[in-house]
């Protein structure tokens, strides 16, 4: 009865062989799956007392400091945005990979983001196509009313997945939405792509062409693996396009989107456009807006052609004016002069000159530091945000400003970048 033998061949160390061993080796020599795992939570070390709250306030500041440092260049941007979102709500994107799931998480983030992005750009205009069971449906319409958006992506009738999405058909159903948009205007389309393949009737690389012959902005995000059609999508048209890792990339990708893109050479601009400034007005008989249709007590009218609509900034529904108020107007300005970065202060020198943030007044962690002045701390009021659990506590980073030279804490920081787009310092000189 014959046995079964092993028998170890040496096969001789022929380059082929040796390169394509190559990228299995880690670091050390060894293979990738023979190096020592990395554990993470060694990195993290206790204080003085014992605590990891230093540490934790570190790795958050860090984070915080991330989203800040962007391009603040002065150069031409367009504050009129036209923006339609494609959302893929196929099969796949009830894939559980992003907890709760794709799909839950990616309505969340949509909510928010259109509060958002009205709110970053007052006089823009935005819209909603989904795709899914290889068709295209626009279930919002352009317009600059976040309320009407949001209510279309509660009703579950609009967002349940079914079926294979159809990139082609999604495409052609925005490029037609933003096809009577004016030269004035940017046009974008953000494309969340859950799905690794798409079901098109056609050539899909023909919308690709009609959307870059068109100047239509491009930006895809991808929740699954990354895709060669989207890829060259993005590039033809001169988008960016990113892959969610986990749950916060997901939404640091897509927060991206809200700052105003910069303005090619190429694009034809006006340098004059009509606008009206109409006010609201509330009258005894309600009557019919013109954008919906639905009798309204109050309303705004236009000032050519005097009709009713619920609702400012928008396009009148008769004569196609753009109708705002001015400070609308005034906040979509913060796009095209933006505050420069904060830099960082380390030298000890730079640190005594002030003991604490010229906004909130939260005295900073200086090291040989007096009693802090009286009427200073007087000053500090609980409501200060982000700070409400530290009442009078004290903060260790602080970051100057290159204008004014004044010195502020990372959330006042934070505070004046993303939300009041305003330097105090600079406001007082």
């Amino acid at each position: 009865m014959e046995s079964d033998e092993i028998i170890d061949i040496d096969l001789p160390a022929s380059p082929t062989n040796k390169r394509s061993a190559d990228h299995l080796t880690g670091t050390t020599g060894n293979y990738s799956w023979e190096e020592e795992y990395k554990r993470s939570w060694d990195v993290i070390q206790e204080d003085e007392s014992g605590s990891l709250s230093s540490v934790v306030d570190r790795l958050q500041q860090q984070l915080k400091r991330k989203r800040l440092l962007r391009d603040t260049r002065l150069i031409q941007r367009g504050i009129i945005r036209h923006l339609i979102v494609i959302l893929d709500l196929s099969e796949s994107i009830q894939e559980k990979d992003l907890r709760p799931s794709r799909h839950d998480l990616t309505l969340s983030y949509l909510e928010a983001f259109v509060v958002e992005y009205f709110d970053q750009n007052p006089i823009s205009q935005l819209g909603i196509v989904v795709t899914r069971g290889a068709k295209a449906e626009m279930i919002s319409e352009l317009s600059g009313n976040p309320i009407d958006h949001i209510n279309a992506l509660k009703v579950k009738a609009n967002t349940t997945p079914h079926g294979e999405p159809s990139l082609q058909n999604a495409l052609i159903l925005a490029r037609g939405a933003l096809s009577h948009v004016p030269s004035h205007g940017t046009r974008e389309i953000i494309t969340i792509f859950s799905a690794t393949a798409t079901c098109d009737p056609g050539n899909i690389h023909d919308p690709i062409s009609q959307l870059k012959n068109d100047l239509i902005r491009v930006n895809v995000v991808g929740l699954a693996a990354e895709l060669h059609i989207c890829k060259i999508l993005c590039q033809e048209t001169n988008g960016v396009y990113s892959v969610a890792l986990h749950e916060v990339h997901y939404k640091d990708i897509l927060w991206e989107c809200i700052l105003t893109p910069a303005i090619t050479t190429s694009r034809r601009t006006n340098t004059l456009m009509t606008m009206g400034f109409p006010e609201k007005s509330v009258s005894k008989v309600p009557s019919l807006c013109s954008c919906h249709g639905n009798p309204t007590m109050s309303g705004f009218h236009c000032p050519r052609c005097q009709s009713k609509l619920c609702n400012i900034p928008t396009d009148c529904a008769i004569c196609n004016l753009t109708l705002v108020s001015s400070p609308h107007l005034a906040r979509s300005y913060h796009h095209l002069f933006p505050i420069p970065n904060f830099t960082e202060v380390d030298s000890p020198s730079m640190q005594s000159t002030s003991e604490c943030c010229f906004s909130c007044l939260i005295p900073f962690d200086i090291h040989n530091a007096g009693n802090i002045n009286a009427s200073k701390a007087a000053l500090l009021s609980p409501d200060t945000p982000n700070k409400r659990s530290k009442g009078l506590g004290r903060t260790k980073n602080r970051f100057e400003c290159p204008s004014c030279h004044q010195h502020f804490c990372i959330d006042c920081d934070l505070y004046i970048h993303e939300v009041l787009h305003n330097c105090p310092g600079c406001c007082m000189l």
